[in-house]
C-alpha cells in the first residue's frame, strides 16, 4: 500500500473528488479514482469522502493506494538502442511504437520486457512488478533517450534529480505554424482531461508543468523546435505545444486528426539526457540523432523554402 496526501487549493473548489483525484495522481483514472472512493481509500479532512463529493478548496486528502496486482512480466529478446550502461543505469534510444512498460492493452513487448532480459536481476525494484528500472517515461510514439536504473540506491538518487530538476531533458520537435518569438515559457497545470479520460489537458487543478522551448529552424507553415522540460508530466510538450496554438507535426491526439504520410505519430524525440551520476557524482551529458523519419521531415519542408 501506498499513502498520498493532497492538498486542495482555492482553484479546486467546486470540483467533484473523483474528478479531481484523477487529475492529480498519474496514471489513475476517474473510474479508478470512482473505485478507491467506493473502497473507502480516499478520506476528506479525516473522513471517508464520497465521489461526488465537491471540494470546498482548502481539504487535506488522504489517499491509501492499492499495491499493483502482481503479474508475470517476462524478458524478451527485444533489440536495444544502448547510448550509455554501467553497473548503475542503463540509457536507451527508444524507437517509435515501443511502449515503456506492461500496461492494458499491451502486456508484453514493451521497454521493460527487454530490459529484463538484457539486465537480468540487475534492475531497481522501486518501480514495482510493472515497472522496474524505469524513472521517468516517453510516449509510445515519442523516440529518444531514456534511463533506467539497475539498483535501488541509483533509483532513489535519480528520482530526486527530477525533483529537483537536476536530470535534464531536452526534446527536439516539429511544430505546426510559425512561432512569433523565437523562444519561450509555457507555464501551465496539466491534469486529465474532464470528458475524454484518454487524453490530458491544461486544467487548474493540474500539476504544475513547465516547458521552456526555443526556435532551431522556421520553414513555411511549421517550426523546428527545442524544448528543455522542467517538470515531467504526461504528455506535457504535446499538451503544452498544442495550447499555445502550434501542435506537434503528426499527433492526432493533440493536433490534426489525420495522420502525416510516412510519420509514424508525432514529430517528437528525446534528444538529449543530462544528469549526475548517482555513484560518482560526475555530470553524464548523453545525446542520440534524430530519427531518419524526422531527418526526412526536415529535408521536405527545407525543399519547400
Amino acid at each position: 500500500m501506498e499513502e498520498r496526501i493532497l492538498k486542495a487549493t482555492a482553484e479546486d473548489a467546486g470540483a467533484r473528488m473523483d474528478a479531481w483525484l484523477a487529475g492529480q495522481l498519474e496514471g489513475v483514472s476517474r473510474s479508478a479514482a470512482a473505485r478507491l472512493l467506493e473502497e473507502g481509500q480516499v478520506t476528506c479532512g479525516g473522513r471517508p469522502a464520497a465521489k461526488n463529493t465537491r471540494l470546498q478548496g482548502d481539504e487535506t486528502v488522504c489517499v491509501t493506494l492499492p499495491d499493483p496486482e502482481p503479474v508475470d512480466v517476462v524478458p524478451q529478446n527485444i533489440p536495444l538502442d544502448i547510448v550509455y550502461e554501467d553497473d548503475d543505469v542503463i540509457v536507451v534510444n527508444k524507437p517509435k511504437g515501443l511502449v515503456v512498460h506492461p500496461a492494458p492493452g499491451h502486456p508484453d513487448g514493451t521497454l521493460v520486457n527487454a530490459l529484463l532480459y538484457h539486465c537480468g536481476d540487475s534492475l531497481s525494484g522501486i518501480g514495482g512488478e510493472l515497472r522496474p528500472g524505469i524513472v521517468h517515461r516517453i510516449d509510445r510514439d515519442t523516440s529518444g533517450l531514456i534511463i533506467a536504473a539497475k539498483n535501488d540506491f541509483a533509483h532513489q538518487k535519480l528520482s530526486a534529480q527530477l525533483q529537483d530538476h537536476t536530470l535534464a531533458r531536452t526534446y527536439e520537435c516539429v511544430v505546426v505554424g510559425n512561432l512569433k518569438e523565437d523562444s519561450g515559457t509555457v507555464d501551465a497545470p496539466i491534469g486529465r482531461h474532464p470528458v475524454d479520460r484518454k487524453k490530458m489537458a491544461v486544467v487548474a487543478n493540474g500539476r504544475p508543468a513547465v516547458t521552456h522551448w526555443e526556435v532551431i529552424a522556421r520553414y513555411p507553415g511549421f517550426t523546428h523546435v527545442r524544448c528543455h522540460l522542467e517538470t515531467g508530466r504526461t504528455h506535457q510538450i504535446r499538451v503544452h505545444m498544442a495550447r499555445i496554438g502550434h501542435p506537434i507535426l503528426g499527433d492526432t491526439v493533440y493536433g490534426a486528426k489525420k495522420p502525416v504520410p510516412g510519420l509514424q505519430g508525432q514529430c517528437l524525440h528525446a534528444v538529449g539526457l543530462r544528469f549526475v551520476h548517482p555513484r560518482t557524482g560526475e555530470m553524464v551529458e548523453l545525446s542520440c540523432p534524430l530519427p531518419e523519419e524526422f531527418q526526412e521531415v526536415l529535408r521536405k519542408l527545407a525543399a519547400k523554402k
